[in-house]
């Protein structure tokens, strides 16, 4: 039995196969189009994952939407007739759009089914999936619990905006929901765009800027824009925000309230943007905490799995952690819309069909290794075609080059295996460098990866050695905790410090590892495990040997605006274009200086939207 799973039409959209339960394949479209957060059919990730399984689309036996058209578009029509006379200039722009792709969506879906997979009765195979319940089977049935409790928070699904749902062997209730337009994504995604980011991708900046400012905002926000009760239950004031009439996510009351209008994506950033960030963020992690500890009370449960796109919030599920309410914490790698497209396809396995899980703890994402992979040959084949010039090395004189290259402080990029699911770059697309060395941060952001320049880094490290580097002994295989530096790692900072403000800390070295610890010594910690990416893992291995420190820097391959590389030809391209010094491919490896001048002329004019 196979099923395909389809997210698409609002961002990340993205396809997933399962095989009697077993996932497949999964990839979001953006790593075959070079679009970032491309929001259409999936055509090409469709098609990847029917080339990874060798059938065509005849041969699946369900194709499952994750969210459920006819409830979206009776949300905005409720929203619309709620709100009016208010919103017509929204209503009249957002109208042609959701008739065209929301009230007629199943033959929307069928249409583009049929340029796949021919002239197929494609509706007797169409299910669609409640958004939220989508989250949830991401999260639970790929876990390794057999029992838990799923929180799913996000901007919204057709109504709803978080939920807790009970797991239990291959059942799954949603027990409790929080509706539209109340919603903790929302709320984020405001200030999002009132400190100047776009809105469904520049969150995770937010988060990465709030440890520059001081939560000095977070009394207002909790007295003015939301009414959270002890047990996490919350409410937001409307009079402050335009999202549910309006082409903006805040109003000129929320401008009153915070000192001035939305900040320009090319104005300064600014101590006062740094606090505002710090505080909707700490506003967050109190929201978060008490529904977990609510949660925890109310239902007994010892083992929790998250999805939805709050839970890449990695600072707010680092502090669930620590809290210490549940025993086990599991959190989907594809937490948002792309994920849904997998849940949709576990909803139908497990609840439509009926079919049991698995026997036996275990993750069933494989540590999100789920995308497309090239054969040695194919990539030795398609470099020389593009012209690169490269040496093929084995094994032992691959580790060795590559670790000889990240002591000399080089840039190297990173191909191998298959492509990860999700945002995170786990060492199959990724950037690698010295975490050791104080100018490598700098270095990434504005050579490497040409973004702002507070960005933090991210450290991958062995997963027997994260005790004795972070406060953390537990699993962190998908990036998504954070925890700090020890205190043993950490170094006393210089006497002009603690008068510094806001970015000016960025260039104080704060411990041994300083291009991953951030300004107050947190860091987003991977677990770099043998069984899930063994070449990684030996390359940790024989850093650690030759330096005693089993920590890299790991980020996405890509630049600004990018999505992570997909191919070697992808790959290539983002290595000639940017600072990075060394590419290792499957076991090619590659030196900018040694490529030939043309070949970098072909690339150089490549350019994508700032996101």
């Amino acid at each position: 039995m196979r099923i395909l799973g389809i997210s698409a039409f609002y961002h990340d959209s993205a396809a997933a196969l399962l095989r009697d339960g077993e996932i497949v394949a999964a990839a979001q479209e953006e790593r075959f189009t070079r679009r970032k957060h491309d929001a259409r059919f999936p055509v090409h990730a469709i098609r990847y994952c029917l080339a990874e399984e060798r059938i065509s689309l005849e041969a699946v036996d369900w194709i499952v939407f994750y969210e459920k058209p006819f409830l979206k578009f009776e949300r905005l029509l409720e929203t619309y007739l709620a709100f009016a006379p208010r919103g017509l200039r929204s209503f009249q722009t957002a109208m042609p759009l959701w008739l065209r792709e929301k009230l007629f969506q199943k033959s929307l879906l069928c249409d583009e089914l049929r340029s796949i997979g021919g002239m197929q009765d494609w509706e007797r195979k169409l299910l669609f999936a409640e958004h939220h319940l989508s989250h949830a089977a991401s999260a639970f049935y790929p876990s390794p619990f057999e029992d838990a409790a799923v929180l799913t928070m996000d901007g919204v699904g057709e109504w709803t905006t978080t939920s807790l749902a009970l797991g239990s062997g291959s059942r799954l209730d949603i027990t409790q929901e929080i509706h539209f337009p109340h919603s903790l994504g929302l709320l984020y995604s405001a200030f999002t765009y009132y400190t100047g980011f776009k809105v469904n991708s520049g969150e995770y900046k937010v988060m990465g800027l709030a440890p520059y400012g001081e939560p000095r905002y977070a009394p207002l926000i909790l007295q003015h824009l939301i009414d959270l009760k002890p047990d996490g239950s919350f409410r937001l004031n409307l009079d402050y925000f335009n999202y549910c009439t309006g082409l903006t996510m805040t109003n000129r009351e929320f401008d009153k309230l915070f000192g001035g209008p939305p900040r320009r994506p090319e104005d300064l950033l600014t101590q006062h943007h740094m606090d505002l960030a710090a505080s909707v963020q700490a506003v967050i992690e109190e929201a978060t905490l008490r529904l977990t500890r609510s949660i925890a009370k109310d239902t007994g449960a010892r083992n929790l799995c998250l999805a939805g796109g709050v839970a890449l919030n990695c600072v707010a599920n680092g502090k669930i952690h620590r809290d210490g309410r549940f025993g086990n914490i599991w959190i989907q790698p594809a937490a948002g819309d792309a994920g849904g497209a997998l849940g949709a396809a576990l909803v139908a396995h497990h609840l439509y069909r009926q079919q049991p899980r698995p026997a036996g703890p275990s993750d069933a994402m494989r540590g999100g290794y789920l995308g497309p992979s090239f054969s040695q040959h194919e990539i030795e084949s398609r470099l020389l075609q593009a012209g690169a010039c490269f040496t093929v090395l084995g094994e032992p004189e691959l580790m060795e080059a590559t670790v000889d290259a990240l002591i000399a402080e080089k840039a190297v990029g990173w191909f191998q295996g298959r492509m990860e699911f999700g945002p995170r770059a786990l060492g199959a697309r990724s950037i690698l460098a010295d975490a050791r060395s104080p100018r490598m941060q700098s270095t990434l952001n504005l050579r490497v990866k040409f973004r702002e320049s507070f960005r933090p880094f991210a450290p991958s490290v062995l997963r027997e050695h994260v005790h004795e580097w972070f406060d953390l002994d537990a699993d962190s295989p998908y990036m998504l905790l954070v925890a700090d530096v020890t205190a043993a790692r950490r170094t006393e900072p210089q006497p002009q410090a603690g008068a510094l403000m806001g970015i000016e800390r960025l260039n104080q070295p704060r411990s041994v590892i300083p291009a991953v610890t951030h300004v107050d010594h947190s860091a987003r910690i991977q677990t770099v495990h043998r069984e899930t990416n063994p070449r990684y893992h030996a390359l940790l291995t024989a850093f650690e040997a030759r330096t005693g420190c089993p920590v890299l820097v790991n980020t996405s391959f890509n630049v600004r605006g990018e999505p992570l590389v997909c191919t070697p030809e992808d790959a290539l391209a983002c290595f000639l274009t940017t600072g990075i010094e060394v590419l290792i491919a499957g076991n090619c490896l590659l030196r900018k200086e040694a490529q030939p001048e043309e070949l970098r002329i072909r690339y150089r004019n490549r350019q994508f939207d700032p996101d």
